[in-house]
């Protein structure tokens, strides 16, 4: 994943920038503020709005950005599942979980490249590879001790970690969602708006469902 949170505002208003410079019969631009994606100063951020489509903010692309990193954990987890031993009902849901969210990536890789804005290869990769110092986990990630301890096991102790884990990762997304809604002039894009309203209502379902397996898992309490 390629999220540096220190420039991606600063690239973004770059990509819009060049995107503004094809004139102005093309494209109508505002101004508006949008926070700064890891949590920094908010700032000023022109949108360019093409004919036939909606403006964009900071906000939108440090959220699609940061959710194909998000995904892309997701996926690695979930792919485990046949060669770990993983039970019938929890390799249903991981399936799905790969071909919904790995289709999710791809449409949120064109967005980005659509609006000529850096777009991440979609594979995870552990924190500790080199190269990957300046990298960050978004809400909800497992770390890298968590991730090992995930590939370790194997059966019900499998099942147990993913489903503790996934949990933790859709509640990750879901307040991805809740921030990118907080931000003005965040979501207008109807693709955005969309895809953000399906990950909120899926994920949320999902943690029910999980949250359920897990104390089937796990027997009634003592």
């Amino acid at each position: 994943m390629k999220i540096r949170s220190a420039s991606l505002a600063a690239t973004f208003v770059l990509a819009v920038g060049a995107g503004a410079c094809g004139g102005a019969s093309r494209a109508s631009v505002a101004t508006s503020v949008a926070p700064a994606p890891g949590g920094g100063r908010a700032a000023k951020v022109s949108t360019v709005a093409p004919t036939g489509r909606f403006p964009f903010v900071a906000a939108d692309v440090h959220f699609m950005t940061g959710m194909i990193a998000h995904h892309s954990q997701a996926v690695v987890m979930a792919g485990w599942a046949p060669s770990h031993g993983a039970s019938k009902s929890l390799q249903a849901l991981c399936e799905r979980i790969v071909v919904g969210q790995g289709d999710e990536i791809k449409l949120m890789q064109t967005w980005l490249a659509d609006r000529n804005l850096p777009v991440p290869e979609g594979k995870w990769r552990p924190m500790n590879m080199p190269g990957m110092e300046s990298e960050m986990l978004m809400p909800g990630m497992l770390t890298d001790a968590e991730m090992a301890a995930l590939d370790k096991a194997r059966g019900k102790e499998f099942d147990r970690l993913f489903l503790i884990g996934m949990i933790k990762h859709h509640g990750g997304a879901i307040s991805m969602v809740n921030d990118l809604n907080a931000a003005q002039g965040a979501a207008q894009d109807e693709v955005v708006f969309k895809f953000s309203t399906d990950v909120f209502a899926d994920q949320t379902t999902e943690i029910e469902r999980m949250t359920r397996m897990l104390n089937s898992l796990q027997g009634p309490p003592r």
